[in-house]
């Protein structure tokens, strides 16, 4: 099941997103997705309606170095265990809003992540089992960074933390096997990343109950897995697309900010 929230002439709603690639439809559902799923009467093509983040969380955990190659091309060693670091929730866009490039940094980067959508009732010191289970879905996210200020920083918050810095979408995708799908950033329709999530050092089970032995994850709260190699700036006028297979296709434009 693929899980949008969207924009439509009456307000905004969660629905379902049916059909084929050519014939594409969203299905109203009755509030919230965690709940019992049931359908209005109201369906609309996809093409007619404007796509928001999938969800609104209260964080987003990131796990960086997931990827011995990404960890290797910046000169860094693999870790131990998954090194964690948070983006503010006002980071958060959804598919065609655009990344805003701050006037503080010169070198701002892509980084395509598979994303995981925690469920209720949420996840705390929970085992890899009870973990799997907390999972709602997946969905494709950009790890924006301001790679020069990270290395002047030392720690992420500054250079991760940006509004417009964590785009989220298309949708959430239920009922996925993640253990080994492709990865890819394109800018410009050029391909800069392309991974695959068999790769990762901290598989998706792991990350998600070692978060929980950390900090409480809630309904709704975002964790990027890490990205493969290959990073890159990107500029203003650039359109980056992230794609995760079996969910579909980021896209957002970048804007410098006057």
């Amino acid at each position: 099941m693929r899980i949008a929230r969207f924009v439509h002439a009456g307000g905004m709603s969660f629905g379902v997103v049916e059909g084929d690639p050519d014939g594409l439809t969203v299905a109203e559902i009755e509030g919230h997705p965690f709940g019992q799923i049931s359908f209005t009467t109201q369906r609309w093509a996809l093409a007619d309606v404007r796509l928001l983040s999938p969800i609104l969380p209260s964080k987003v955990v990131c796990v960086g170095r997931n990827y011995a190659e990404h960890a290797a091309e910046l000169g860094n060693e693999v870790p131990k265990e998954p090194l964690l670091f948070l983006k503010p929730s006002t980071s958060v866009i959804g598919p065609r809003d655009a990344i805003r490039l701050p006037p503080q940094s010169k070198q701002v980067e892509h980084e395509a992540e598979l994303a995981v959508v925690i469920g209720p009732p949420g996840a705390r010191r929970a085992d890899r089992a009870t973990a799997e289970r907390a999972i709602f879905g997946y969905t494709c996210a950009n790890d924006v960074t301001a790679r020069d200020l990270q290395k002047a920083d030392v720690q992420f918050t500054r250079a991760k933390g940006f509004d417009s810095f964590c785009p989220l979408g298309p949708w959430i995708t239920t009922s996925l096997d993640v253990s080994d799908l492709e990865v890819r950033c394109e800018v410009n329709e050029e391909v800069r990343q392309l991974g695959r999530t068999k790769d990762l050092i901290f598989d998706v089970p792991t990350l998600v109950s070692y978060v929980s032995h950390v900090m409480t994850l809630l309904p709704g709260d975002v964790i990027l897995t890490g990205t493969p190699a290959g990073v890159s700036p990107i500029t203003a006028g650039d359109t980056v697309t992230v794609r995760v297979e079996g969910i579909g296709d980021l896209a957002n434009p970048v804007v410098g900010l006057e």
